[in-house]
């Protein structure tokens, strides 16, 4: 990404905190394994770190609606990978807000 290191760094550590979720076998909220969310994430994530090399900027609907469903099933006591979509948000330029 050119111009933008800590929004690419923010990326990868997102898609980094993924991967050791899914190797710690991270439960969801509900208990469940959340394998098939964490999968669903990172797809998304390396989606979306693509997109945003190109127009230097993330999708606000897409950070939106990923937020409201991480926090649908994140348990309360792990908000790792809430924190890194926040680090996301916080590179992102000033027109996220």
């Amino acid at each position: 990404m050119p111009g933008k290191p800590d929004l690419e760094t923010a990326f990868d550590a997102a898609i980094g905190l993924v991967d050791k979720s899914v190797r710690a076998r991270m439960k969801a909220a509900d208990g469940e394994s959340a394998k098939p969310q964490l999968q669903q994430l990172k797809e998304e994530l390396v989606e979306q770190r693509s997109r945003a090399a190109e127009r230097g900027d993330i999708d606000r609907d897409w950070f939106k609606g990923t937020m409201r469903w991480l926090v649908g099933w994140v348990p309360e006591n792990d908000p790792q990978l809430i924190a890194a979509m926040g680090r996301i948000a916080r590179a992102a330029p000033p027109s996220l807000s």
